[in-house]
């Protein structure tokens, strides 16, 4: 439903084609813009991923593949006749290019869960989160709850995009299915998307006259990935996505403490989805590569490794080469005759290894109730008398970019810029005498979460 907040003419009020243009906000929104113009929103249709992948599968599909990726990483031009497939986005005038201003504030309604199922005003009534815009020369003004942060009904219009099933039928990317079912969109708790993707401060929504003090909202919208390609706000936007990284999983290391002679050290890690509001990771998980790296030492020298991975190492090929078990957290597809595959178009299933996210009900004796901590155990060579370990976070995997890069459909110099995080609250170490304060566990820090 759409409340229309009718706003009375004064001056020349600019055009459909000019709100099509996200520079025509920027004199009067200049914090907004500036945040979104580093965005990942802005950089859809620039990522040398995404099109590369486009490429690909338009060509393995025989063209079948059609608008599948490029309504969501491009969606005005879409909806504007102005490209079918995305492979002629290099002829797409600039400004309609990404997830613009004026098509997130054009939605009038949200007509399915996935595969962006929005639709498009296509007026000059600008629509937004404020329930009383003030008279402007720019545009008429409406409210909407698909735009207010503060409505649970905000997250159907960022949801629906941010949940995509294959033409094969494999539901891929389920960040707004698993924030449906979670306790985070229980109108009790009352958390959307907007909650943690767009926080909020207090400012003005405008440079204009007349404007009131309100509660404004971050348009960097941070997530997991990065531009990796010159493009304005990189170092904010990589700061912003640690930040948000590092506020989600709570992490315990514990350890049996071995006896001088012992022959192996027993570790539990304790990985609690704490914050966020979906699984962890979420979106394309098949492309994160989340893992545990975990060293053992014993008079100073490290007996034992696990996921110790350098930042140009790819994942598949240290775990393919390494003598211990890697602890990872990512989903892998698999085609219709049930082979892994990196490609969403040949995608019939999906296997899942991630941290889930809790349910409805914090009761435990309720059959909703869902464990949002995994319970990791480890079993390290030798007897140690320090342990360590860190949680890590890689938005691609490098032996994808690295196929793309042979075929010639990716620039080398991507490899180096793609990151890898380490969440700082996970960063733990535990050191011979330590406290036995869980059982007979020495746990770091204490009390674990879960102390099982």
């Amino acid at each position: 439903m759409i409340i229309w907040v009718l706003v009375a003419c004064s001056g020349q009020k600019l055009t459909v084609e000019e709100l099509r243009d996200p520079a025509a906000c920027a004199d009067c929104h200049p914090d907004h813009h500036r945040e979104w113009s580093g965005s990942m929103h802005a950089y859809a249709s620039e990522d040398p991923v995404f099109r590369a992948l486009n490429e690909r599968g338009q060509e393995e599909t025989g063209g079948e593949l059609g608008d599948f990726c490029v309504k969501c990483h491009a969606p005005m031009a879409v909806e504007l006749g102005l490209t079918t497939d995305g492979t002629n986005l290099d002829e797409v005038p600039d400004h309609l290019l990404g997830v613009t201003c004026y098509y997130c504030h054009q939605v009038d309604a949200v007509e399915g869960e996935h595969n962006n199922p929005l639709r498009i005003a296509g007026d000059a009534l600008m629509r937004g989160g404020i329930p009383d815009p003030v008279d402007n020369k720019a545009h008429d003004s409406a409210y909407s709850p698909l735009l207010d942060r503060g409505e649970l009904e905000s997250s159907d219009l960022c949801g629906s995009c941010h949940d995509i099933v294959t033409p094969l039928g494999a539901h891929i990317e389920r960040t707004y299915s698993e924030w449906q079912g979670s306790l985070f969109s229980d109108p009790l708790f009352g958390l959307n998307c907007g909650s943690c993707h767009m926080k909020g401060r207090d400012g003005v929504a405008a440079d204009a006259e007349d404007t009131k003090l309100r509660r404004v909202h971050d348009h960097s919208m941070p997530g997991v990935d990065i531009a990796l390609t010159p493009f304005p706000e990189r170092e904010a936007q990589r700061a912003a996505v640690e930040e948000l990284l590092d506020d989600t999983v709570v992490a315990n290391l514990c350890v049996q403490p071995p006896a001088k002679d012992a022959t192996s050290t027993a570790v539990i890690v304790y990985l609690d989805n704490a914050a966020a509001g979906h699984s962890f990771p979420s979106g394309a998980t098949a492309d994160r590569r989340v893992w545990l790296e975990i060293e053992a030492f014993a008079d100073g020298e490290r007996i034992w490794s696990s996921g110790v991975i350098g930042d140009d190492e790819a994942f598949a090929e240290h775990v393919a080469s390494s003598p211990t078990r890697v602890n990872k957290l990512h989903s892998t597809l698999f085609d219709e005759a049930d082979q892994a595959t990196h490609f969403f178009w040949e995608t019939a299933s999906i296997d899942d290894d991630d941290l889930l996210v809790a349910h409805t009900t914090l009761d435990t004796t309720d059959p909703a109730y869902v464990e949002t901590v995994q319970v990791r155990p480890v079993s390290v060579t030798g007897a140690a008398d320090r342990i360590r370990m860190s949680l890590k976070v890689r938005p691609l995997p490098l032996d994808l970019v690295d196929e793309l890069i042979d075929e010639g459909r990716l620039d080398p110099a991507i490899r180096s810029e793609i990151p890898t995080f380490t969440l700082a609250p996970t960063v733990l170490e535990w050191t011979a005498g330590a406290p036995v304060n869980t059982g007979n566990l020495s746990c770091v820090p204490e009390p674990p979460v879960n102390p099982g």
